[in-house]
């Protein structure tokens, strides 16, 4: 069974639409810049991938997550040809940190917080006359998991059409907290490579409308074959390769493909020691008889780290790759370590396709892994 994605949006430090991000990723930009949400003084760190639209720039402001929300929804189902969807289509939202960031500006008086600004309902109902929102919390995998949700809604019946979102922004808790466990803190992500040093905030929100395949005429940007989840709990932190690997393997059942069908992997690539290097030896296992073997990639070393909307965001990416049949290169890759020498990593400058079918990955702390294969669009 395939799932037709009919509309999509993106924002994050790169763009705010999915062309411009992955036109932006092909040249080699980075979002990377001075952190002006908050005083970073007090942090070793100074910069993040932020999405540059505050009203007054240095004066961070409640619910952005929200707005952002609000806004790549509205644009995915514009795109689909739904500009007024009907009120009890689902809306499935992943997510990390929600509104924290809100919540911190309250707990300082700098901002206001009503408790239905803690759930995405309430924005939502009012913009678009949505009402039937779900928020999916899977660590950094859970825009994913919202899509493989979507892909069941549909496939038992329950909705023909469905919208997966993530979104996110930087909370000044979470930042502190990642600042004092990477010593030093890293300049950018390096995915793969011997110097990467760790993992840097980004923030932004994704969003898809999902449907039942050949239920709508008109142009689709691409098809969901499969999706896979699971949660291995084999370390609260450190990601496991097997588990990662049989995400893999479910999601190729799924799709009903096999390794050399797959053109290209869009990894997760955090750009921490342990998640690139479970990356790369799942990676190995799985496609070790494949020849030649998909091109791979890594995109946070562009966006960073969108939190609960990276899944898509890859996902995003990829579709815009293989329509483009242009796939961005990992950004800062010079000296790649052993685990990825016998993959067929892009470097230095982007690849041509043409691509075909997709492989894109989310990869959380606590063994929270999922994997979807997408197909390029057909109409």
């Amino acid at each position: 069974m395939s799932w037709e994605i009919a509309g999509m949006s993106a924002v994050c430090a790169l763009g705010d639409t999915v062309a411009g991000i992955h036109g932006a990723l092909c040249s080699g930009r980075s979002g990377l810049a001075p952190l002006s949400a908050f005083d970073v003084s007090k942090y070793r760190a100074g910069a993040a991938y932020e999405v540059q639209d505050r009203v007054r720039p240095g004066v961070d402001e409640p619910l952005w997550v929200t707005r952002w929300l609000v806004r790549v929804v509205r644009e995915a189902l514009t795109d689909a040809g739904l500009p007024e969807p009907e009120p009890g289509l689902p809306v499935l939202v992943g997510t990390t940190h929600r509104e924290m960031r809100t919540a911190e500006l309250w707990w300082r008086h700098e901002g206001p917080l009503s408790p239905t600004d803690l759930h995405f309902t309430a924005a939502l109902r009012s913009a678009l006359g949505l009402h039937d929102v779900h928020t999916v919390v899977s660590a950094c995998a859970a825009s994913l998991y919202g899509l493989g949700m979507a892909t069941d809604l549909i496939a038992l019946g329950e909705a023909d059409t469905v919208v997966v979102a993530g979104t996110d922004a930087i909370p000044e808790s979470s930042f502190g907290g990642f600042d004092r466990i990477q010593f030093p803190p890293p300049d950018t992500i390096r995915a793969f490579d011997r110097s990467r040093r760790g993992m840097i905030m980004g923030e932004g929100a994704v969003a898809v409308v999902l449907r039942r395949a050949g239920t709508h005429p008109g142009r689709v940007h691409g098809l969901v074959r499969g999706v896979s989840m699971n949660c291995d709990a084999t370390h609260p932190k450190t990601p496991d390769p097997a588990g990662i690997r049989r995400a893999i393997e479910d999601a190729h059942a799924r799709a009903v493909v096999v390794p050399d069908d797959i053109d290209l992997v869009i990894v997760h690539g955090s750009g921490t020691a342990q998640s690139d290097l479970a990356e790369a030896v799942a990676l190995q296992d799985v496609f070790k008889a494949s020849d030649p073997g998909p091109l791979v990639t890594a995109v946070k070393g562009g966006t960073g780290h969108i939190s609960g909307g990276a899944g898509l965001l890859n996902l995003v990416v990829a579709l815009e790759s293989m329509r483009s049949r242009t796939l961005p290169a990992v950004s800062d890759l010079t000296d790649p370590i052993e685990e990825v020498k016998e993959l067929r990593v892009v470097s230095g400058r982007p690849a041509t396709g043409p691509f075909r079918t997709a492989q894109v990955h989310a990869v959380g702390m606590g063994g929270i892994n999922a994997v979807a294969i997408v197909e390029g669009a057909t109409r």
